[in-house]
């Protein structure tokens, strides 16, 4: 039986109060891509469990994996011991990604993965006696909660705003409004790079989410950016950082989304669905510039070391999803996203309440053109079978990887019907 009481008053939840906190729905269990209430009522996961559950809930392989792993080793400090998990898991990576991106730090979060790609940013720089330490990056960004991730969050309509006199200030420019059907222009990088020329000297690396904008908006932007940010880091020896927490492992149609623009980072952060949302584990993957750069310096050691680094059962639990990840076929999944979820929601854009309706890969969003009151829409949505987690002007869906045609029709016909009702 669950505490409601209990935990109303004592236990914080994400971006909320304990004053006058949001409601919580208890969870009893979870199979497929249905989370079980702590009455009995069913509903379809929408939100992949902020997009990590890509596999669904009680995934019988990753569970044997895990009952395997328990009774060996659970858990072992990473300084000076290593095991075969860790070890298979960056093998599975090297493999999995693109270029010379081969060297791997494991983190304990996406936030905490982002730290590390900024100190090894700097820490490049400075081995090689540069004190380049500003990024450049563009609004409507979201990189973490942690603190150097925070300041490269959009500063003025991200959530952490109320920290921005206390961050470390860095460099955005514009959002990028050049959508991925548009026509290309090279004139559209034109004042970005004037921005990133003035500032070259500060600048010690670009942190980008490749083609997807998640929790700052989820906007999409044109792949061609990327090539041009990957040229201008070559030519100016800027450290070009790929954020693929949210995107990674085939959210956006590619297993990568770096793959939609030919273009390979320096460094790539890792997250969320890397364990099928079974545990908390990231990856910072480098490529050999960067391992040189930092082991070839006057201060060769990279100054990170969480203790749960690399944690066996974490590994395990990646290892297992990421065997899954191999099997599927991501042109397929978003295919049936678009069709059976997004395609049906564009009768929405005749709604006068509705900005815009857009989808990428296996990602379908409904703008509004006012706030939503998230309690009103989530207690709606739950009487119509389906969780999902709206922010801002924002009623999106990640839905996992294995939600059928039945799955995907109900989620669309929930949110077309409370948006049809005004119950938003």
């Amino acid at each position: 039986m669950i505490d409601y009481n209990f935990d109303k008053e004592f236990i914080w939840h994400p971006y909320t109060s304990l004053k006058n906190p949001t409601l919580v729905y208890g969870v009893s269990r979870g199979y497929e891509d249905k989370i079980v209430l702590d009455d009995g009522r069913i509903v379809i996961d929408g939100m992949s469990s902020w997009w990590s559950v890509v596999h669904g809930y009680n995934n019988s392989y990753i569970n044997n994996a895990l009952k395997s792993q328990i009774d060996n080793l659970s858990h072992v400090m990473f300084g000076g011991m290593t095991h075969k998990p860790a070890i298979d898991l960056a093998k599975k990576l090297q493999k999995m990604l693109p270029g010379d991106l081969d060297y791997t730090f494991f983190a304990d979060s996406g936030s905490v993965s982002v730290e590390v790609a900024m100190k090894m940013a700097i820490q490049y720089h400075y081995s090689k006696g540069h004190s380049k330490a500003k990024f450049f990056t563009v609004r409507s960004g979201y990189h973490g909660d942690t603190y150097h991730a925070m300041s490269v969050c959009d500063p003025e309509n991200g959530m952490h705003r109320i920290f921005s006199k206390t961050l470390p200030l860095q460099i955005f420019t514009s959002d990028l409004k050049v959508k991925p059907d548009d026509d290309w222009n090279d004139s559209h990088f034109d004042n970005i790079l004037k921005e990133i020329l003035a500032l070259k000297n500060d600048i010690a690396g670009i942190i980008i989410e490749p083609i997807v904008q998640g929790a700052g908006g989820m906007k999409f932007y044109h792949p061609e950016f990327l090539r041009h940010f990957r040229t201008i880091c070559d030519e100016l020896d800027i450290v070009l950082i790929f954020d693929e927490i949210a995107t990674g492992f085939g959210r956006s149609g590619k297993m990568f989304a770096m793959e939609h623009a030919s273009v390979i980072p320096d460094i790539v952060t890792l997250g969320k669905a890397l364990t099928g949302g079974y545990m908390t584990l990231a990856a910072v993957v480098c490529n050999k510039k960067i391992r040189n750069g930092i082991s070839d310096g006057s201060f060769p050691v990279l100054m990170h070391g969480p203790t749960f680094m690399a944690n066996p059962l974490a590994c395990s639990a990646a290892n297992a999803s990421l065997d899954l990840i191999n099997s599927y076929n991501f042109d397929k999944i978003s295919k049936r996203v678009n069709k059976y979820l997004l395609e049906p929601m564009k009768v929405l854009l005749d709604n006068k309440v509705v900005k815009d309706v857009r989808g990428f890969g296996a990602i379908a969003v409904v703008e509004m053109k006012r706030n939503v009151e998230m309690t009103i829409i989530t207690r709606e949505l739950i009487k119509r079978g389906v969780w999902l987690r709206p922010f801002g002007k924002l009623i999106y869906s990640m839905p996992t990887y294995i939600s059928d045609e039945k799955s995907l029709q109900n989620i669309s016909d929930a949110i077309i019907d409370i948006i049809n009702r005004g119950l938003f």
